[in-house]
């Protein structure tokens, strides 16, 4: 830069070099010395003067002082061009998406065209909660709903049949039109079916009864015992006959539907015993034809049982196993026909009056048995069958990682119109209202809605099982909440729901948004609010679809049902019967428009999940349900340490983790209300420790193969917290102890965040 510096000057004073001179110094060195132009001299030749022993080349300018000029030509120039081009830089003027172009000293504007810029924009920053709702409610239509309920209404649809293949491709091609991202899950299963060869059959004296009807999973054999009447098959109905004398060992129990699933009274009754199980619908609970055939499985657990705690991808992937829960007796339906033959000659005592035993079926006096020999001949083969899951998704804008699942059953045995088609009219409206929602009206949801249709889900939630266990290390702490979609219409009147207890408070909620299917005001003045828990919340059943999800995943889980206000069962599941004109009948023919209200009651649940930065789920609510599972064991620890059975024991430390529980509990509550809720991240961070309450309370010392619902306080099993109090072992009542107390307080630490946050009193 100096150089290029000295020579502007030497341009700008117009200094020239001309000569070149030579002169010997008094040491002896020589100088040269530089004279300008107007200094010099010249012959009359015209040849430059000097010494002649050096003759100068003609006046000229050296290389270096050549580039020098040329750098700083051009640097002028560099310079020059770019005050000119500031100077001369076009005016913008914007108008709508079209910018035009105006430049000074221009007689004319040029209108260029540029693309639009596309600014993000922040989820649901043009929404609120209200907006939100009403638009959603605007989507759904009683006369939508009638239409897809016809298209979905079959007069069969059995699990893996060429119906089941086809609805799950109308779904697929549905969830494809609305650019979904659909995809299949296909599992390889093994269902058990009558031998179309060799029928099964009952024999009792000079009667041979061959039912349709069957239950999936029974042991296939030929045995032969004493028939005893044991009304529900309940534990207690089982102690009853005990009291009397009645002999259970080797004996064959004739049971009436209800009260608790085919699988429980197959399992009750095992363990009492008995020989085989006879099941029937008494005219006292389903009031339909007296030769209505009944359908059912009778695994004490969810998906194949022959793969238990890994999916059915490929049978040859793993060893040969079964599940713990099948049952080693056989179990069969009969009608209610064939269970008044049966009684009018089963002979024993009369059951006493007020025991509950008597039934609804005429011309019979209910005795219970004992007498006479009966004969069970179950002949159910296995059937290796492919099904197809079917999933769309709605991707969330700020959290995608996370996801609410709504899922359907889509098989049943006969037309399922109930079971099937109605859950299945509701997944699709509503994954097209929620679509959209998202592509023409600007919702966007801060996280993902996956929706599902399954198959196999009346031989105990294969399909969603098998789905769980095979990407369980993917659905683990992401999928935070199931809203099951079977049966929410069973009537008209009333309402009940059956849920984890983090989902209460949402359920109380979207109660008093929905409104009642009768008259005015909302479900939550319906149900009664001073009370709505104990009028509405129900223990989830083993056979509820969401089960699955809760006692074995740990995802925080939901089932509602809408229902007549005499009962709370719709009493044609599981029969042939379960078609459009009987839910027509329970529903005071407005089937359309109390879908509609369940599919709004669905969806307004999933949109509070994917709407705000927190989280509507609340761990307070679980601390009652552990404090009713401790004081039971309490109680039954402190009975035993008087009476000097059990010893170096004490209930306090499951008190304490109890404790925990409820303090990080309360730590949520109270960051919750002192954290700025607009705040994603902070929301975030909460988020992250509400959601491992759940998971956190899934024993991790148990096997899924032996006890696959393994929740400590929903689950089924001797770890869970509740059957600890009746285990008479002591050495095992000590160990299970210990087990679910580490659970529980793991629970409590899961829940409080950080490791310096942690308050271990144990």
């Amino acid at each position: 830069m100096e150089q290029i510096r000295s020579a502007f000057n030497r341009v700008i004073n117009s200094e020239h070099y001309s000569r070149f001179t030579l002169q010997p110094a008094e040491d002896g060195e020589r100088h040269v010395e530089v004279k300008l132009s107007e200094d010099s001299t010249e012959t009359d030749d015209g040849q430059a003067g000097g010494s002649p022993s050096f003759r100068p080349a003609p006046p000229h300018q050296s290389r270096r002082t050549i580039c020098y000029w040329i750098l700083a030509t051009i640097l002028i120039f560099i310079i020059g061009y770019m005050f000119g081009f500031i100077s001369q830089k076009p005016k913008t003027q914007t108008t709508g998406c079209d910018l035009q172009l105006s430049v000074e000293n221009q007689t004319s504007k040029i209108p260029v065209q540029v693309p639009p810029v596309v600014v993000p924009v922040a989820p649901n920053s043009q929404m609120d909660w209200a907006d939100v709702t009403k638009l959603f409610t605007q989507k759904l239509s009683s006369q939508a709903f009638d239409k897809t309920l016809s298209e979905f209404d079959q007069p069969k649809r059995p699990a893996g049949s060429d119906e089941d293949t086809s609805m799950a491709n109308r779904i697929l091609s549905e969830f494809k039109t609305l650019q979904m991202a659909p995809w299949i899950d296909i599992h390889y299963i093994q269902l058990q079916k009558p031998d179309s060869t060799r029928p099964n059959r009952v024999f009792f004296g000079p009667d041979v009864f061959e039912p349709k009807g069957y239950l999936a999973y029974s042991a296939p054999k030929r045995v032969q015992g004493k028939l005893v009447y044991g009304n529900y098959g309940r534990q207690k109905d089982l102690d009853f006959l005990k009291k009397k004398s009645i002999e259970l060992e080797g004996s064959v129990l004739l049971l009436r539907a209800g009260n608790i699933t085919f699988a429980e009274q197959v399992n009750i009754a095992a363990a009492n015993g008995a020989a085989a199980v006879l099941i029937y619908p008494d005219i006292q609970d389903f009031k339909y034809v007296a030769d209505t055939e009944l359908y059912g499985h009778v695994h004490m657990g969810s998906g194949d049982p022959y793969t238990p705690g890994f999916p059915s991808f490929n049978h040859t992937q793993f060893p040969p196993t079964k599940s713990s829960g099948l049952p080693e007796i056989p179990a069969q339906t009969i009608t209610a026909n064939m269970a008044l033959s049966m009684l009018q000659r089963i002979g024993g005592p009369e059951a006493d009056a007020g025991s509950g035993f008597e039934g609804g079926l005429e011309s019979v006096t209910y005795r219970l048995g004992g007498t006479e020999n009966v004969t069970v001949e179950v002949n159910n083969v296995l059937v290796n069958t492919e099904i197809h899951n079917v999933f769309g998704v709605i991707k969330g804008f700020t959290d995608p990682d996370r996801y609410v699942v709504l899922g359907a059953q889509r098989d049943a045995w006969g037309r399922g119109y109930a079971r099937a088609a109605v859950g299945s009219a509701v997944l699709l409206e509503l994954a097209k209202a929620f679509q959209e929602m998202v592509e023409k009206d600007g919702f966007r949801p801060r996280r993902s809605l996956v929706f599902a249709s399954w198959s196999a889900g009346e031989y105990g939630s294969v399909g969603a099982t098998e789905w769980l266990e095979g990407y369980m290390s993917s659905i683990d702490k992401r999928a935070f909440t199931y809203i099951n979609l079977d049966g929410v219409v069973m009537g008209r009147g009333s309402f009940i729901a059956s849920s984890s207890p983090l989902l209460y408070s949402l359920l109380e909620s979207t109660m008093k948004q929905v409104k009642s299917p009768i008259g005015s005001g909302s479900l939550y003045d319906l149900v009664g609010k001073s009370a709505w828990q104990a009028n509405v919340l129900r223990p989830m059943s083993m056979d509820d679809s969401a089960y699955p999800f809760l006692a074995s995943s740990g995802i925080p889980s939901v089932s509602f049902h809408f229902i007549s206000p005499d009962t709370e069962k719709y009493i044609y599941y599981g029969t042939n019967l379960d078609n459009l004109d009987h839910l027509n009948y329970q529903t005071s023919y407005r089937t359309g428009e109390i879908t509609a209200l369940a599919a709004e009651f669905a969806g307004r649940m999933a949109l509070r999940l994917v709407h705000d930065h927190l989280l509507r789920l609340n761990p307070s609510q679980y601390s009652k349900v552990v404090l009713q599972a401790v004081i039971k064991v309490y109680k039954r620890i402190n009975q035993l340490k008087m009476s000097g059975q059990l010893k170096d024991v004490t209930p306090t430390w499951l008190n304490q983790a109890h404790g925990s529980f409820q303090r990080a509990a309360a730590a949520i509550s109270n960051t919750i209300d002192n954290t700025d809720l607009s705040d994603p991240e902070a929301c975030r961070i909460i988020n992250d420790r509400i959601m491992t309450v759940e998971h956190s309370l899934l024993s991790p010392y148990v096997s899924p193969t032996k006890s696959p619902f393994r929740h400590i306080l929903l689950g089924q099993g001797s770890h869970t917290i509740a059957s600890i109090a009746d285990i008479t072992d002591m050495q095992q009542l000590h160990t299970e102890l210990a087990l679910a107390t580490w659970t529980l307080q793991g629970c409590a630490d899961a829940m409080m965040g950080n490791i310096w946050d942690i308050d271990n009193e144990i």
